[in-house]
């Protein structure tokens, strides 16, 4: 079985910084891609960094420059570091990861459980 922890959210006034982070446990074979996405009431899951297993990134546009995604792959976690925090990034956050269970399984795609992120004065 595997899961996915988030830690790191919570209130943060506009301009700060919050470092999410998440880790994998279980019975990982390969961990693959890693990412995280948000969703704001209202709005759909939308992705906003992703980290490859070879290291390559992408973001969303809205927070380039911002936010910074970065792995551990000896403790099997991804990061994501918040810099100038706005308003419209209040959310829950939600870690993504692509793994495979063994060498024969092929890769499937797990969540976390989500974390808040509240960017208010």
């Amino acid at each position: 079985q595997v899961q996915l922890v988030e830690s790191g959210g919570g209130l943060v006034q506009p301009g700060g910084s919050l470092r999410l982070s998440c880790a994998a446990s279980g019975s990982i074979f390969r961990l693959n891609a890693m990412g995280w996405y948000r969703q704001a009431p209202g709005r759909e899951r939308e992705l906003v960094a992703r980290v490859t297993g070879g290291g390559t990134t992408n973001y969303v546009d809205s927070v380039k420059g911002r936010f910074t995604i970065s792995r551990d792959n000896a403790k099997n976690t991804v990061y994501l570091q918040m810099n100038s925090l706005k308003p419209e990034d209040t959310a829950v956050y939600y870690c993504n990861a692509d793994l495979s269970t063994s060498y024969y399984s092929r890769p499937l795609n797990y969540w976390g459980q989500g974390t808040q992120v509240t960017v208010s004065s």
